[in-house]
C-alpha cells in the first residue's frame, strides 16, 4: 500500500504539469496588430505627401553674403 502512495506523487505531478501546460499554451485573445498597422499607414501617408516638404531656399531670406 505504501508503494501505491509513492506512485501517486509522480502521477499528481504529471497531471499538474499537463494542466499547467494546457493553461500556458492557450490562445489568448489579443488586440492584434491593427493599431500598429494603422499608425504605420498614417506615417507612410505623411512621408509621401508632396506638400509637406518645403525647400530650404523658400523658407530662408537671402543674406547679404549671398551677393557673390
Amino acid at each position: 500500500m505504501a508503494s501505491l502512495a509513492w506512485l501517486l506523487i509522480p502521477l499528481s505531478a504529471a497531471i499538474g504539469a499537463g494542466l499547467w501546460g494546457s493553461w500556458a499554451g492557450r490562445n489568448r485573445k489579443t488586440a492584434g496588430d491593427g493599431v500598429e498597422l494603422e499608425g504605420y499607414a498614417r506615417f507612410r501617408a505623411a512621408m509621401e505627401r508632396p506638400d509637406a516638404v518645403t525647400s530650404r531656399s523658400d523658407t530662408l531670406e537671402k543674406s547679404p553674403y549671398d551677393a557673390v
